[in-house]
């Protein structure tokens, strides 16, 4: 054979091209350097370091890995988010890509299988959805349909403070108020109260209370392919789960057995649940109530809690509603927009005490780019709106109350 036959330095060639382009690709990754993230211990990641306010434990561990971090829970890389510039670029700039949600266990059981429009990923059926409740459930007109409703409890409400002022007895501010959300949004999407029936006041809020604490329980098959589900099993919260379903499950279909009937006593204008028979979707009506009773009432309590602690802000809370309603003694919602300062309070509120810290899980889509940094397609994403509320790089004392910020 030749010093130089073809035989011999052809491999050869192709080798080192080869070679080259696999030193290319490991130069490429490495310039495409992820987010900082705490170390990771081998199968359970970064587990451990997240406490029982996941919230905070995050805001702790951004104070030190900066505000996009990378975490691994369990076999799932996780993005947080934590500054109000980088939840831009998710929120804003990257929605489409990060507009879908990841698969967890309890959401999927208690959502239908993810029929849910909080829960349903990107697609023909979400796009569905969404024009349904924005051109059916929550139409200007369907809105303010159900003013007479809101109006009306919120007089119940009055005359029960009333009557517990004028005997002196103590009043439990935060059940008054979750009895106030619960009634007004059963009344608008199911066309009643459930006083007196199966699913009583009492009943009726333990069942959505269970409901909401299983989205939030941890699931180890969410973060532990196969063997979480063997897991969840001995632990018993898979079948507090099905329980959970199952008291849901039996309360859906009383409502929509009660629509059913031709001679049931109806509310003035439709309900919700007419709205989605008419339109063959009963089973859209899950989240409404499951968001509505908790949100709405804390956001309430926390903001009548900082009034309580600032007899300051509330006087001026005080002097603005009586200086727009006078001698009418009843506040409208039409007066809401003269409200300025009571705005102001809400906003604040919200900062302070988000009814909802983490963001519901989003999930990327394909590649994106957040602060420089390279983010994979399926790496979930939590943007924290606790920790941006209290971000010193944007507001002066943020531990503070103080609606004059706005």
């Amino acid at each position: 054979m030749a010093p130089y036959s073809p035989d011999l330095w052809l491999p050869l060639v192709l080798l080192f091209l080869s070679l080259l382009f696999l030193l290319k690709k490991i130069l490429e990754l490495k310039e495409q350097k992820g987010p900082p993230g705490p170390p990771k211990l081998p199968i359970i990641g970064n587990l451990h370091q997240l406490g029982a306010l996941i919230h905070q434990s995050l805001w702790q561990l951004s104070k030190k890995h900066g505000p996009v971090m990378l975490l691994h829970l369990g076999f799932v890389p996780t993005l947080v988010v934590s500054s109000a510039e980088a939840a831009k670029k998710v929120l804003k700039d990257h929605d489409i890509s990060c507009c879908s949600r990841p698969p967890l266990i309890s959401i999927g059981r208690l959502s239908y299988n993810y029929l849910d429009i909080s829960f349903a990923p990107y697609g023909p059926y979400w796009r569905e959805i969404r024009k349904i409740c924005v051109l059916q459930l929550f139409s200007t007109n369907r809105v303010q349909s159900f003013q007479v409703i809101r109006e009306a409890e919120v007089a119940l409400l009055i005359d029960s403070l009333a009557q517990s002022s004028s005997s002196a007895s103590p009043v439990d501010l935060t059940d008054k108020i979750m009895s106030l959300t619960a009634n007004m949004i059963c009344r608008i999407a199911f066309g009643r109260s459930f006083e007196g029936s199966e699913f009583g006041k009492g009943r009726f809020q333990e069942v959505v209370h269970e409901a909401t604490a299983m989205m939030s329980s941890f699931f180890a098959a969410d973060f532990f392919p196969y063997v979480g589900r063997i897991v969840d099993r001995l632990t018993g919260i898979h079948e507090r789960l099905e329980k959970s379903f199952h008291e849901l499950d039996c309360f859906y279909q009383q409502v929509i057995e009660e629509h059913l009937n031709p001679g049931r006593m109806k509310e003035e204008h439709e309900d919700i649940i007419d709205v989605l028979l008419n339109i063959e979707k009963e089973q859209d009506e899950s989240r409404f109530v499951l968001a509505g009773v908790d949100t709405g009432a804390i956001t309430v309590v926390w903001a009548m809690t900082e009034l309580a602690r600032k007899p300051g802000v509330r006087k001026k809370v005080q002097d603005e509603v009586r200086s727009h309603i006078r001698e009418r003694g009843k506040v409208r919602e039409s007066d809401i927009e003269q409200f300025h300062y009571l705005k102001m309070v809400v906003k604040e509120t919200l900062r302070l005490h988000p009814p909802v810290p983490l963001l519901l899980p989003k999930e990327t889509m394909s590649t994106i780019e957040i602060s420089g940094y390279q983010i994979y397609p399926k790496t979930q994403v939590y943007v924290n709106v606790w920790a941006i509320g209290r971000d010193p790089n944007l507001w002066n004392n943020p531990e503070e109350f103080f609606p004059e910020v706005y």
